[in-house]
């Protein structure tokens, strides 16, 4: 397969977004190159990413056989800026999440004044710009594609309903890749024998992960006086969420870490070290810290819905209330269970690079041909 120059627009280069960038350039066959921004300011790289990008695009004066953005990228102010270099350039975009179906901040001050409507016209106005739409899951394609027709009935007149089909047409799922053999290195030789089950927090310490649902599920586990410890992980915070600060008084004396690890040999050390996940999540369009989770072993203890059944063909790992995930929390522990191996690694070997890079480099090799 002949290797493609391929460039990857990325205005918010942080976090999974970063990862998953850099990843991709490694283990792909084909060449491709990052033209980012800092992941900092959010709706500001939605608004005006584009425009200094598309600037930076052109000072390269490289032609490319593709051109690849993520969904935080508005793709028509960006073509319609480089449109003498890119006329003929196909264009793919690659959704990590979607907005129309991404939950509003309740403190978030433009969803109460009426100003929620853009970032999810900047989506829909990107997916028809495109030639390819990938989605990481299924759950984020439906998700997207089903909350469109809704979308466009909220505006008055000429709403374009027959454009939901040509987006349809062009959408496929090209699952997230992670670099999961990197964990291997830290699996300990001797499974970890914790006198007590460690349950796991490795996720966000934001609204949308509902660190509220975790935290009533740890505090109802604490008043049955069961035994386990507490790892809360996540990514750094400017201001310390106050529910997690309360949950530092409250549960002093189970937590053995609060806060970012400071490394991803930290990180690693701490997942194999884990014995259960408890997840919450009201959003996630993937779960990669999930994945990661169980790749390490940890028990799972998830909700029905998102991504998440995706993965994991057990239902037995799944629930509908939180009642039922206090049960299934409060079952692991008592019976002893949470000390065996869930054996549920080898099923996710599919999302390591190792797998994974052959088939994003076919699907690229197939958005790269002229006729898209």
């Amino acid at each position: 397969m002949k290797p493609f120059d391929i460039c990857l627009v990325e205005p918010f280069f942080a976090g999974s977004h970063a990862r998953w960038a850099k990843e991709l350039q490694a283990a792909s066959a084909h060449n491709i190159d990052l033209l980012t921004l800092s992941g900092s300011h959010w709706k500001w790289r939605m608004h005006g990413g584009a425009i200094t990008l598309a600037h930076r695009f052109l000072e390269q004066r490289k032609r490319y056989d593709l051109i690849l953005a993520s969904d935080m990228l508005d793709l028509t102010t960006f073509l319609a800026l480089t449109r003498n270099a890119t006329a003929a350039t196909p264009t793919a975009l690659y959704f990590h999440e979607n907005q129309l179906a991404y939950p509003w901040s309740p403190k978030d001050a433009d969803r109460e004044n009426g100003r929620d409507l853009h970032y999810a016209f900047i989506n829909y106005a990107s997916a028809l710009a495109a030639d390819t739409l990938y989605f990481n899951s299924d759950y984020n394609r439906r998700s997207f594609l089903s909350a469109l027709p809704r979308f466009l009935e909220r505006y008055p007149d000429h709403q374009n309903e027959s454009t939901v089909a040509s987006i349809t047409e062009k959408s496929e799922v090209l699952p997230l890749g992670i670099d999961l053999k990197r964990f291997d290195e830290y699996k300990p030789k001797i499974p970890s024998k914790n006198s007590e089950p460690l349950i796991l927090w490795n996720h966000r310490w934001e609204y949308d992960k509902n660190p509220f649902g975790f935290l009533r599920a740890i505090y109802a586990l604490a008043e049955k006086k069961l035994p386990f410890k507490l790892a809360l992980l996540g990514e750094a915070f400017k201001d310390e969420p106050p529910y997690f600060k309360e949950a530092k008084e409250k549960l002093s004396d189970r937590i053995v870490q609060y806060g970012r690890a400071e490394s991803f040999d930290e990180y690693a050390k701490r997942l194999w070290q884990a014995d259960i996940s408890l997840v919450t999540s009201n959003q996630d369009f993937f779960g990669g810290s999930v994945v990661e989770a169980a790749y390490c072993d940890c028990h799972l203890v998830l909700p029905n819905r998102l991504a998440y059944p995706e993965h994991f063909d057990d239902r037995s790992l799944f629930y509908d209330t939180d009642e039922e995930a206090l049960q299934l929390m409060t079952e692991l522990i008592e019976s002893g269970s949470w000390r065996t191996s869930p054996r549920v690694a080898d099923s996710l070997r599919r999302y390591d690079w190792s797998e994974m890079a052959r088939i994003y480099d076919a699907a690229f090799s197939q958005s790269s041909k002229p006729e898209k």
